[in-house]
């Protein structure tokens, strides 16, 4: 941030989530540089113009200019930001009718990460009942939708 303005886009994840985690993991090895990425429990999120309801329920994509998207369409927007070959995703992800696709696939992962490899307990509790869950985040609508 630069003179309080932010200059690179924010990606907010959860951080209590094993998948998530090695998700943001993979983004940081293999994905764009220029792009910040912060656990949504460690984050300024009035300064991101996001609630922790938004943050518990889907990853979040924050632009410079303060625009969102959440869930399958932020992954599509960070892919995006990511270069060239990162493009084909991206097209999956944000371009109709294919994006269908890509918000089966994410909210299927979003219901089963506990079940999946690097998993942990509390990712098979609804966002609102997790222990440290603020009282703001009880279930929303889908967060798919743009």
């Amino acid at each position: 941030m630069a003179n309080g303005v932010r200059t690179k886009p924010v990606l907010v994840y959860d951080g209590d989530c094993g998948i998530c985690t090695k998700c943001v993991g993979f983004v940081e090895r293999h994905l764009t540089k220029d792009v910040d990425i912060v656990a949504f429990q460690h984050a300024d999120l009035s300064s991101l113009g996001l609630t922790a309801a938004q943050c518990e329920q889907a990853v979040q994509w924050v632009e410079p200019d303060g625009r969102t998207s959440a869930a399958h369409m932020a992954v599509g927007d960070l892919l995006k930001a990511s270069g060239w070959q990162w493009r084909p995703l991206a097209f999956l992800a944000l371009v109709r009718p294919f994006r269908w696709i890509a918000a089966v696939v994410y909210t299927w992962i979003a219901k089963n990460r506990h079940r999946l490899p690097g998993g942990t307990p509390a990712c098979s509790m609804p966002a609102h009942l997790r222990p440290g869950a603020s009282s703001e985040s009880a279930p929303r609508k889908d967060p798919t939708e743009r």
